[in-house]
């Protein structure tokens, strides 16, 4: 047979036409490749907008919007705003109540925190040993936490009532005439201070617990094979170890005590007077009663940086002791 020599193909060579055909569909899919290769870790970040979503609409918008209604004297119900500048926290600097009510917000912060470390802490020493019974006291302790701040402002009011409440009626069991719980101010302050820790002391002891039932054994029986029993061991091991649970628990009791509103607003009404209001109170006081929506605002936006501020002090003075969580 005769070959056929020019158009003769060599064996295991392919045609030009498949060629130009297959080097293409390499290239595409290289280039899908490459760009599957490109997302594929980046795709992980559409799962965060959903939360970055929330974090607008709820804080960040919010936010602005005070920041730009603090600019205005907006009285809260009609429509004119007039741009008055920095007037109202100039105002915040003249306002005869505004200096007690910055106090009180710094003592309900600072005072129930206090109370509720050194509470929490001993319920969870306490509780942390194989007692009878103890998860039915950490229940119990930790229940009131689950009530609403309102309900638990209501069963204490009927406790501090003058007429009728349940403290007086003891007391008047002794001879002891009635007092008047909240028509005094320091009084009412206090007994809004003892209310909060009652309802959140449970919060930190759980953070307490949480600490403790973590906490690294070997260190401790070192320590106890050494000779540290008692205090000595709590103050050189324990204490040290729950560093991070301490931090915790302070920070989010200061923030909680700073901007409390509705225990106050149950209890004592903020008054007698404006003598028991913090900013939280007083921010509604001032855009309902007195429709300053605009100075209320600048009120907002004042506490909103005083947590700030506070919560980052607290941060980094407990991150110089080694104290940070």
């Amino acid at each position: 047979m005769r070959r056929t020599q020019g158009n003769a193909a060599e064996p295991g060579a392919r045609p030009d036409h498949f060629l130009g055909k297959g080097s293409g569909s390499v290239r595409a899919s290289a280039r899908i490749q490459k760009r599957r290769s490109r997302f594929r870790g980046a795709s992980i970040n559409f799962f965060y907008l959903p939360a970055v979503l929330l974090l607008i609409v709820f804080i960040i918008y919010p936010l602005i919007s005070g920041i730009r209604l603090s600019l205005t004297n907006w009285d809260g119900y009609s429509d004119a705003q007039s741009f008055v500048g920095l007037a109202n926290y100039k105002q915040m600097l003249t306002d005869a109540n505004f200096k007690q009510i910055v106090i009180n917000t710094f003592i309900y912060g600072i005072g129930s925190t206090a109370i509720q470390q050194v509470l929490g802490l001993a319920l969870a020493l306490m509780l942390n040993k194989r007692i009878k019974g103890r998860t039915l006291w950490r229940a119990i302790i930790y229940l009131p936490a689950l009530v609403a701040p309102v309900i638990m402002g209501i069963m204490y009011y009927f406790v501090f009532q003058y007429r009728q409440g349940a403290l007086n009626a003891f007391l008047g069991i002794f001879g002891i005439h009635k007092i008047a719980w909240f028509n005094n101010a320091g009084l009412s302050v206090a007994i809004v201070v003892i209310v909060n820790s009652i309802q959140f002391v449970g919060v930190s002891m759980i953070i307490y617990l949480a600490g403790l039932q973590t906490m690294d054994q070997q260190v401790v029986e070192a320590a106890e094979v050494d000779g540290a029993y008692g205090w000595k061991k709590f103050w050189n091991i324990t204490l040290p170890l729950l560093a991070p649970s301490f931090t915790t628990s302070v920070v989010l009791n200061l923030i909680g005590g700073l901007k409390l509103y509705d225990m106050i607003k149950v209890l004592t009404g903020g008054g007698p007077g404006y003598a028991t209001n913090s900013v939280s109170t007083y921010i509604s006081t001032v855009y309902f009663d007195n429709q300053a929506a605009g100075y209320a605002s600048a009120i907002g936006v004042f506490l909103f940086v005083l947590i700030a501020v506070v919560t980052w002090l607290i941060n980094k003075g407990l991150a110089k002791l080694d104290w940070e969580a």
